[in-house]
């Protein structure tokens, strides 16, 4: 379990849509405030997801080849599978003209609320739903699992919360190396959703199939 949040965690943190959206916040009126805002909806959105997984299992993990448990590998097995045909049909795709989305333009006059919804929009729910498959192993009467739980957490929020650290301690210096950095993924984001969605996507299917079988 505990490596396969680890690879999810990471493949979540360097998604470069949310990472984006996240920099033009940091860079409207009031940005610290949208990016807290945006942050905290973040969190929300996976401990919630863990809750209810938790709520369904009791906090115990289901026996090994049980029904519940070949049901939750069975679903990361086909998010995976899913990610490498995804990262396989953007690698043949012919490469198209970045333009930035519309809502780019308004985000400046964005509320709190807006911010905070736009996090729950750019989640990447297929990664999330993978770590909450995985997650249904945890038991909750083991300090370890509340511990791989919480790092999970912490590692999917990671890019999101240097970069609202950094422009608190250093605004001038953040804005100027943030937007250097936006731009990059602007240009990479092809190659880097591509890469990200094979390799989480060839992780998945292999541990899976692993797990399935022995």
């Amino acid at each position: 379990m505990v490596v396969d949040l680890i690879v999810i965690g990471t493949a979540i943190t360097f998604g470069p849509l949310h990472n984006s959206a996240f920099i033009l916040l940091l860079a409207s009126r009031r940005g610290v405030r949208k990016g807290l805002a945006f942050v905290l909806s973040w969190l929300a959105n996976l401990v919630a997801v863990i809750a209810c997984v938790m709520l369904l299992t009791g906090g115990t993990p289901p026996r090994h080849h049980s029904t519940p448990s070949t049901t939750a590998l069975a679903a990361k097995l086909a998010i995976g599978v899913g990610l490498v045909l995804f990262g396989g049909y953007r690698l043949r795709r012919p490469p198209r003209p970045h333009r930035p989305p519309s809502w780019t333009g308004r985000i400046d006059n964005a509320s709190l609320g807006t911010a905070a919804a736009l996090a729950w929009l750019l989640q990447p729910w297929a990664l999330v739903g993978a770590g909450a498959a995985t997650v249904v192993d945890a038991d909750l009467s083991s300090l370890s699992d509340w511990l791989a739980l919480t790092g999970y957490c912490v590692l999917a929020t990671l890019s999101l919360l240097v970069m609202e650290m950094y422009t608190v301690w250093a605004p001038d210096a953040a804005q100027a190396r943030l937007n250097a950095l936006r731009a990059w993924l602007e240009r990479h984001q092809n190659q880097l959703i591509i890469t990200l969605a094979l390799l989480a996507g060839l992780w998945l299917t292999a541990s899976s199939i692993y797990a399935l079988v022995t």
